[in-house]
């Protein structure tokens, strides 16, 4: 069998702040196969974005850690990395969409800049370099004027413009593995429609696999292969997506899916 491009085993999140409350994520596992959309569903506060964290080295120490668990990426245990290594995985090997772009961006650099500095710093590109290549990343975005967005500032652009953004730095390394966190929240359905097909389009052409994280399980219908229901910081259900809207197994599915159809299945 193909070694998955992500592999979580037993991963539990647990509160610096409270240690005897219970785990916001507790010893979840799921491999991520190459080049596949896997979803990971539930209702808010789950543990969804705490997941994402914890496979990303980001969460805040100050307030969680993880307390057991593993996290290998293309085979390679990542869960002990030092910092500075963890540094040079994120935004090459793996990388990470987050909700509000507006808050990911650096608002005193040009977006064109964000995107080259990803390149220098990973890939040693000189500055020529990266900047033909950013401007290609952007056209390939979809963005019809590459250059004036190349010289645009986040708080220049809509909330849509600026998703592409991220989705073309976030691609730019051609990471093996993606996380999008609720990357479409905040957006009309037009322009939702429009990101994910960008985002899913790159991720076919570099071979990328995506941990698409989301509450909708409409998105989930139209864009994933297999998705993961997650209760409580627990997976309680994972499926092929047709199986899932075909036969739900657990009751917290149902509920869900109701959100969408208008009757639990």
């Amino acid at each position: 069998m193909n070694q998955p491009a992500l592999r979580i085993s037993k991963l539990t999140v647990k509160s610096t702040l409270e240690p005897g409350a219970p785990a916001i994520v507790s010893e979840i596992g799921f491999d991520l196969r190459k080049g596949e959309i896997l979803a990971l569903v539930g209702e808010s506060g789950c543990g969804k974005t705490k997941t994402a964290e914890a496979i990303m080295g980001l969460l805040p120490a100050s307030h969680w850690q993880v307390t057991a668990g593993a996290i290998e990426l293309n085979g390679t245990d990542c869960s002990d990395l030092p910092p500075a290594s963890l540094r040079k995985l994120r935004g090459n090997e793996i990388s990470m969409i987050f909700q509000e772009p507006l808050t990911a961006l650096d608002p005193v650099f040009s977006c064109g800049h964000q995107v080259s500095s990803v390149l220098r710093r990973h890939l040693g590109s000189a500055r020529n370099e990266a900047r033909d290549r950013t401007i290609k990343m952007l056209q390939q975005v979809g963005f019809a004027d590459p250059e004036r967005i190349f010289r645009s500032y986040p708080h220049q652009l809509s909330g849509g413009m600026r998703q592409r953004v991220m989705i073309a730095m976030a691609m730019s390394c051609r990471p093996a593995v993606l996380i999008a966190d609720e990357p479409t929240t905040a957006l009309d359905v037009t322009t939702q429609a429009q990101v994910l097909d960008q985002l899913t389009k790159l991720g076919r052409e570099y071979g990328t696999a995506i941990l698409l994280i989301t509450h909708d399980l409409g998105v989930v219908a139209q864009y994933a292969d297999r998705v993961m229901v997650m209760l409580d910081g627990v997976i309680v259900e994972t499926a092929e997506v047709e199986n899932l809207f075909k036969q739900p197994q657990h009751p917290c599915t149902r509920q869900l899916l109701s959100y969408t159809t208008g009757a639990v299945a």
